[in-house]
């Protein structure tokens, strides 16, 4: 069994942020997948089925974006799954250009707050993660403003493919693992 974690904040006045980008491709993988995202249970809104052959949980923690450890946690304990094996978080990244993707198997939280918040509530870093690049922060503004404020019209279309990339490379780690994943998906796509 795998558990696919998208990180966001709940509430309407933070969706379609660069931050909820990680709920936004939850969404697109439950629609490709069949799988409806609506239980609420483990401080996360998930749903249950199945990714080529292989059951799955679909979850958006409510948690807030800072305390994302505490439904990820719970997740883990209750499903039983090896969280360095079966666990996928996904969330943005500032380092990464808009509508780029990495597939990671292990890593620092670098300056994420709900990655740190997972790796201290799991206690050790190696779980696969999927970075959806939200670009880098212009001069003078804050992070937290820039990473709750919305995509232009031009970055909502990258994002949209991203989410798309995402979500195959999700149905890769699964079938496959994540070395194929990150062979095919770590490369710069041209805009």
């Amino acid at each position: 069994m795998y558990i696919i974690v998208g990180l966001g904040n709940p509430g309407k006045q933070y969706e379609n942020t660069r931050h909820n980008i990680g709920f936004a491709t939850i969404e697109r993988i439950a629609e490709q997948e069949n799988i409806h995202v609506l239980e609420k249970k483990h401080k996360a809104i998930i749903g249950k089925g199945y990714i080529a052959g292989q059951k799955c949980i679909l979850a958006k923690p409510q948690t807030f974006m800072n305390l994302s450890g505490e439904s990820v946690r719970e997740l883990v304990d209750y499903y039983k799954v090896d969280d360095t094996a079966e666990l996928i978080v996904i969330a943005d990244d500032v380092s990464l250009d808009v509508g780029q993707i990495r597939v990671r198997k292990k890593g620092s939280a670098g300056g994420h707050n709900g990655l740190k918040n997972i790796i201290a509530h799991l206690g050790h870093d190696g779980f696969t993660r999927i970075k959806m690049g939200v670009g880098e922060k212009p001069k003078g503004y804050d992070l937290a403003d820039y990473v709750l404020g919305h995509f232009s019209k031009e970055e909502r279309a990258a994002m949209d493919e991203a989410a798309g990339r995402a979500a195959d490379a999700v149905r890769m780690i699964i079938t496959q693992d994540a070395d194929v994943a990150m062979n095919l998906y770590n490369r710069k796509v041209e805009r």
